[in-house]
């Protein structure tokens, strides 16, 4: 059994690309391998910022042989008193083997020729070298480049190439490189340690380069940087401010990681703390420390009781150097919050309802007017959704104060700084101008969420003015006629939607999209006249869109697909959805619930068997109710009187208003029924639904079109598996 060892080397990757790089190499090794019939025991891959590796161990030498064996024609054909006919001879040359070598074999439909194939197995050394390549040409990332005079393309220019079989070189040659990239077993070790390293065989490969300075194993290197940070900050009596975002990133940074502990000077604990700590981790990747026990404050105007004056991060030097490094990164620190604290003292001579007008100044999008049009129709928007939702009067008037002011902060010079900071220093900046806290957490919580698994407004207010921002960027970017196009999407369209039902959903508001749509999109087409809005044609547009975001947020909940399409699926009316987007959560909560019990197939068998033959009626799909359209004088068996009654005890719980009806007890309803359509379709006292009498088949038709309409209050059925 053998090992082997792949090393691309490259100038200075970036660092989220081994992230992604990663597990595409190990499946195209793994893929290819077993496509090869090559077993392995064990396949590692890992990165520094200028290698990917992967070495896989328990190869075996060559490829098992291959046999295969082959049906052909029937005895009687292909011999003739026992020699060879033109159709055996042409099976076997086909088959590359004499004729002499086929087996005559008796089959269930009798003799047939059969010709054994054996292929001999190639050796693995050939097979790598011919593999390589493509694997490398096959890895995707953002930005790739060219360089030189080749056409090769990666993410940087790629300038080594260790390919080992034990401590065989396997000779691979990258082509259109420039210089031309061959294999060898010369890799290179940290640039501060040693320049070049002879990897001697594919089993040494992790010892060889750690004497040179590099720590290749990705996950080695981790453990090692948040063990050490962790650490650190125990000492200090606080607790390391570390993202995963931030921790990833510094674990692909480094190849032989240090810890560098720095001070900030005090005075800079006067800026707020999201100005310290954006400069800190966006900026230079470095640790905050905060404090244990130190109550997180979003409102808070300085860092004093939030930070530490100290900060810690990760280096890739010696440690003879680490003085020098920690003073260098001090320095840097030092210029940038002193910036951050220029900038700060010149917005906070700027009231910010003075800013407001200098919004007109910055243009939204092409057709679209400035930021202060886009503000005003935030307010209008929000306006819209407090006379729908009906809030309190103080969260009302909060929600109106905070979409005054939401966009402030754009034209301040912090955020031209720090555009990360926007609505953070807006609100703090309101905040320290006398207005309540309610009005400045809604300035900030209405950028929330700001992507998938972010916080969400926690106030009434935040949430409001938070809906409103995103429906006004989706109601504006359509009606300029711009689309999301794949995973094009410049505005973050999607993510606005998202947004939206997310806060609709986590507020447990019951709000009529469908008429808060109709109305905007009239609104706009007034507002936009140079743009031509078809404000009809509009509101469906962005109906369907959402429609289609609401799909997906069930879907990526964990909700079952077949449960999502059966309550918000194409053959659901997108305007019943949107009438109260939340009553889809609860109704596909019901169908999961029922699923985990085992009691959904119960009720899928009622109403799927009831369905089969309503489609058959031409009763309307909006008809819950028996009356006047099922006569009990038609009735000729008992089983129809006791399926209206099931009919008649699922009205009431049908009939309701989305909001008010009880999903669970309609789906126990439904089960209920289960009985009563047994006998109804085989029990003794069962009917002919179809039959000759039109009046009585009619009357039987319009009775199970009530029971399937009903159950359609719940879910379309037919979409469920199963």
């Amino acid at each position: 059994m053998a090992t082997f060892l792949l090393e691309i080397g490259t100038e200075e990757l970036p660092a989220d690309f081994a992230r992604m790089a990663l597990p595409q190499l190990e499946q195209q090794v793994r893929q290819a391998l077993s496509a090869h019939k090559l077993p392995l025991e064990s396949l590692w891959c890992s990165s520094t910022p200028r290698r990917l590796a992967v070495c896989v161990s328990g190869l075996p030498e060559r490829q098992a042989d291959q046999e295969e064996e082959r049906k052909g024609p029937p005895a009687e054909q292909a011999f003739v008193n026992g020699e060879p006919a033109p159709a055996a001879i042409g099976f076997a040359r086909r088959c590359g083997v004499a004729a002499s070598e086929l087996e005559v074999r008796q089959t269930p439909k009798g003799p047939f020729v059969f010709a054994r194939l054996r292929q001999q197995g190639q050796p693995t050394f050939e097979l790598l070298s011919g593999l390589i390549p493509g694997w490398i040409d096959a890895l995707q990332g953002r930005r790739f480049m060219r360089w030189g005079q080749g056409d090769s393309r990666f993410s940087r220019p790629v300038r080594w190439l260790v390919a080992l079989l034990d401590e065989r070189v396997i000779p691979v040659q990258l082509p259109a490189t420039d210089p031309c990239i061959q294999s060898g077993r010369l890799s290179r070790g940290h640039r501060l340690v040693q320049s070049e390293v002879s990897i001697t065989a594919a089993c040494t490969y992790r010892q060889e380069l750690a004497a040179a300075g590099v720590q290749v194993d990705r996950q080695l290197r981790a453990q090692w940087i948040r063990q050490q940070l962790e650490a650190a900050a125990t000492a200090a009596g606080a607790r390391p401010d570390l993202p995963e975002a931030l921790f990833e990133e510094l674990v692909d940074l480094v190849e032989s990681p240090s810890l560098i502990e720095g001070s900030i000077d005090a005075h800079f604990l006067a800026l707020p703390p999201e100005v310290l700590s954006t400069v800190m981790r966006s900026h230079q990747r470095y640790v905050p420390l905060e404090p244990v026990g130190a109550q997180a404050d979003v409102l808070a105007l300085s860092a004093r009781s939030l930070l530490l004056p100290r900060f810690l991060c990760i280096g890739n030097g010696l440690e003879a150097a680490a003085s020098t490094v920690r003073r260098g990164n001090e320095r840097v620190l030092r210029a940038r919050l002193a910036d951050a604290a220029f900038f700060l003292d010149a917005d906070r001579r700027v009231s910010s309802h003075s800013r407001l007008s200098q919004l007109e100044r910055v243009t939204f999008a092409e057709g679209l007017g400035s930021l202060k049009q886009r503000a005003e129709r935030i307010c209008w928007l929000t306006n819209t959704l407090l006379e729908a939702l009906a809030l309190a009067d103080d969260d009302a008037e909060t929600a109106r104060c905070a979409a005054e002011l939401c966009k402030h902060d754009l034209v301040s010079q912090m955020v031209g700084e720090f555009p990360e900071l926007q609505g953070v220093i807006g609100a703090k900046y309101v905040l320290e101008e006398g207005k309540s806290r309610g009005v400045a957490l809604a300035v900030l919580e209405h950028y929330l969420p700001r992507g998938a698994g972010d916080r969400l407004p926690s106030s009434a207010a935040g949430a409001v003015v938070a809906m409103a921002e995103r429906l006004e960027l989706l109601l504006s970017i359509y009606a300029k006629g711009e689309r999301p196009s794949g995973s094009s999407d410049p505005y973050g369209l999607r993510r606005a939607a998202n947004g939206l039902l997310q806060v609709l959903h986590a507020q447990g508001w019951r709000l009529d999209l469908n008429a808060l749509l109709q109305g905007a999109t009239a609104h706009w087409q007034a507002l936009l006249p140079g743009l031509g809005v078809d404000s009809v044609a509009l509101s469906l547009e962005l109906q369907e869109f959402l429609r289609q975001r609401l799909v997906a947020q069930l879907e990526e909940e964990g909700f079952d697909a077949d449960l999502v399409r059966a309550v918000a699926g194409a053959t659901v009316q997108g305007e019943r959805l949107l009438r109260q987007p939340i009553d889809a959560w609860e109704r596909t909560q019901v169908l999961a619930d029922l699923r985990a019990s085992g009691a959904l197939k119960e009720v899928q068998a009622v109403v799927q068997r009831a369905a089969r033959l309503a489609q058959h009626s031409e009763l309307s799909g909006q008809v819950l109710r028996a009356d006047g359209v099922v006569e009990p004088a038609c009735f000729t068996a008992s089983s129809e009187a006791q399926l209206l009654a099931v009919v008649q005890d699922i009205e009431p719980l049908a009939c309701g208003e989305a909001g008010s009806i009880d999903y669970s007890g309609l789906a126990a309803a439904l089960g209920q029924g289960a009985g009563a359509l047994a006998a109804f379709f085989d029990g003794e006292t069962s009917v002919m639904v179809m039959c000759d009498d039109i009046a009585v088949r009619t009357n039987r038709l319009n009775l199970l079109a009530v029971l399937t309409n009903q159950s359609e209050v719940l879910a379309d059925f037919s979409a469920l598996d199963g």
